[in-house]
């Protein structure tokens, strides 16, 4: 991290009573944040939030016990932004997997304790000359945290070049939970979704979902809020969103965690992700000096009073 940007950072987190700055073993920038509410952490390279736990809960947003820390890289669970496209590139296979956002160098841009006592976190990105190659475009690219007795994330994306473009995207988030086998998921039903784990085969939702094996589903046309209840844990994490038509259902399972190698042998047990975006059938079209806002709101309660 250059000098200059280390200065503006420590600036604005040293202005903001609960937010503190640390790196990792490669040098990676982390904020720290701690309020009445509970703690989180955010990775600056791909303004990655790690950790989301509210005070008396497991954390909500899950990061790996194996995540893997290196420049370029984004480490396993949290909330990694995909963007400008979501899982492989249509045309070129040797393209990063999930576009080029989660692995850039971000800039924090305001830092904020509100009334309310949470802590709000803007981040902005724009694709420069070293990701020409990939996306030579002028898109700038914000995403806005606020951490408090829930946690809001809107990630915003702009047009300013002269063409129109197409592009999808995807908070790709990891939800802790006790043991995947006796979660439910709601709000999907009689959806309509592309089965990646079945040759990206068309399928209809029949009833609630619940996880038994590899699960990789991209859910089409949906706007309900999800709701993954967790028996073990006695809590419901409410997913709500605008500006979203895709909801994605993953979970790796035994076999494929052992080959991503940053799961542990039991890691896939205790997370699942619930990812809200614009994918597939849904990508999005941005004409010049147009913008798309992709707005998520998490919560939790009490599944049994």
């Amino acid at each position: 991290m250059a000098h200059s940007l280390a200065d503006t950072l420590l600036d604005l987190i040293n202005n903001v009573s609960g937010l503190s700055v640390s790196t990792e073993e490669h040098g990676l920038p982390i904020i720290h944040c701690r309020n009445a509410w509970g703690e989180s952490q955010i990775l600056m390279q791909g303004a990655q939030l790690l950790e989301w736990s509210p005070h008396g809960q497991p954390p909500v947003v899950w990061l790996s016990p194996h995540a893997r820390w290196r420049p370029g890289k984004s480490p396993r669970g949290g909330v990694p932004i995909c963007w400008p496209w979501f899982g492989p590139h249509e045309s070129r296979e040797d393209y990063p997997a999930h576009g080029i956002a989660r692995a850039a160098s971000w800039e924090l841009t305001e830092a904020s304790l509100l009334e309310d006592e949470s802590h709000q976190l803007l981040f902005r990105w724009v694709p420069d000359s070293t990701h020409s190659g990939y996306w030579p475009f002028n898109t700038p690219l914000e995403i806005r945290y606020t951490l408090g007795d829930a946690l809001e994330i809107e990630l915003i994306s702009r047009n300013d070049s002269t063409g129109t473009l197409n592009l999808s995207e995807a908070l790709h988030t990891y939800f802790g939970v006790g043991d995947v086998r006796e979660v439910t998921i709601r709000g999907l039903e009689g959806g309509e979704y592309l089965d990646k784990a079945d040759n990206g085969r068309r399928q209809y939702q029949s009833g609630p979902i619940s996880i038994t094996g590899e699960t990789d589903r991209v859910y089409l046309s949906t706007q309900s809020d999800c709701l993954i209840e967790d028996p073990l844990l006695n809590r419901i994490i409410r997913i709500e969103k605008r500006g979203s038509q895709s909801t994605v259902v993953w979970n790796p399972w035994e076999e494929k965690s052992k080959r991503l190698g940053d799961l542990g042998e039991t890691g896939y047990l205790n997370m699942v992700c619930v990812e809200s975006g614009n994918a597939a059938d849904d990508r999005i079209t941005l004409k010049p000096g147009e913008e798309q806002r992709l707005w998520v709101r998490y919560s939790v309660s009490a599944l049994v009073e």
